[in-house]
């Protein structure tokens, strides 16, 4: 079982990482809607280690029809970016 989501933790991880520049809760912006994320990985049992590896390894990512790295998130610690992961998932 999951522990709680502990939204505005995630919430300030995502904003001070600058995610929101990329994503959205329910829109899609340069990168895609956070829903569309959570309903993409929906009822997959690697979800979280999914999103935990996009936002850690600066995987290739298309922008715009061209090709970017992701963003590395600035935190190493396993609590935080599973939190960031399961509030992601939760949307």
């Amino acid at each position: 079982a999951h522990a709680a989501v502990d939204a505005a933790a995630a919430q300030a991880l995502f904003k001070k990482n600058g995610c929101s520049a990329c994503h959205a809760p329910d829109k899609a912006k340069k990168g895609p809607a956070l829903k569309k994320i959570a309903a993409d990985l929906k009822g997959k049992a690697d979800a979280q280690d999914k999103v935990i590896k996009d936002i850690t390894t600066g995987p290739k990512i298309k922008v715009d029809g061209a090709e970017e790295t992701h963003k590395v998130i600035d935190t190493k610690d396993p609590k935080e970016l599973k939190n960031l992961a399961d509030w992601i998932l939760a949307q």
